[in-house]
């Protein structure tokens, strides 16, 4: 072997040593990923994939979908209002859903706790709970509901945005 200058000597044990540990840390890197960690791709996917859209930034936290829907009547853990008319409430509704047409929604809210007892026979939603959900035939009116409910301060409320005709469509009715 012939000798090298002091300098380039440094170098090149720079440059191996850089390769080795770029090398190594690729392979755990590779293993981490084979260990059923999200890759980066992934990651990225989801993000991107899951963003809301501008102007859209509620609308995601804001829905209910079929499954979750099901789950919460089945834990009895739901304040679902029914947001169409009472014709319509009438001709077929979710069991336990509350009819309050959505010309009525803001008024109804308002009322103070004794007088939405009295008038719909049930406890009043409170400001701070996460289980209101509105409906209505494809999503279009409670989302209007849930626009009102969020102004007057219902801000964790949520809307289950297939409406009756998902559901009854998934029920089989």
């Amino acid at each position: 072997m012939f000798p090298l200058p002091s300098s380039l000597q440094g170098t090149l044990v720079f440059t191996m040593l850089s390769y080795l540990l770029s090398r190594s840390f690729c392979q755990v890197v590779a293993e981490v990923n084979r260990s059923s960690y999200p890759t980066f791709g992934s990651v990225l996917r989801a993000f991107s994939t899951s963003s809301p859209t501008f102007g859209d930034s509620s609308e995601n936290a804001s829905v209910v979908t079929y499954s979750q829907l099901k789950t919460m009547l089945s834990s009895g853990n739901i304040q679902l209002f029914d947001v169409r008319n009472p014709d319509e409430y009438q001709a077929g509704r979710i069991s336990d859903s509350v009819n309050i047409p959505l010309g009525n929604l803001e008024e109804s809210l308002k009322l103070s706790s004794e007088q939405f007892q009295q008038t719909f026979d049930i406890k009043p939603p409170g400001k701070d709970d996460d289980n209101i959900v509105f409906h209505c035939k494809s999503g279009s009116r409670s989302s209007k509901a849930l626009d009102i409910a969020h102004r007057l301060g219902f801000s964790r409320s949520r809307h289950y945005k297939g409406g009756y005709s998902q559901w009854a469509e998934q029920e089989g009715n």
